[in-house]
């Protein structure tokens, strides 16, 4: 069916040029030297002694944590409520209301 277009829409189908041929840059992985293992025993005097760490630090979890902001908050309110107690005054009170 293409062999019926014209000449412009042929040249939409037609092959491009052939991919020039690069040579590999390094070795195929097959060919490649492997480095040797070696241990690590030949390090192990540079790690600290586990006696000589100090003990690692606790940290709160998250539920500890909601409940101490919980608890706080909780006070905060009971002295904010203690102090608007003690400056109360009935007068006060009656003077506002009417």
């Amino acid at each position: 069916m293409t062999q019926y277009l014209p000449p412009n829409l042929l040249a939409l189908f037609a092959p491009r040029d052939p991919i020039p041929y690069l040579p590999p840059t390094e070795k195929l992985p097959h060919e490649k030297t492997q480095g040797t293992y070696t241990g690590v025993s030949q390090y192990l005097n540079l790690f600290e002694d586990p006696k000589d760490t100090p003990p690692p630090t606790r940290v709160e979890t998250r539920e500890e944590r909601i409940e101490r902001k919980r608890r706080e908050k909780a006070e905060q309110v009971a002295y904010k409520l203690e102090q608007d107690i003690a400056l109360w005054s009935i007068h006060s009170a009656v003077v506002r209301q009417y």
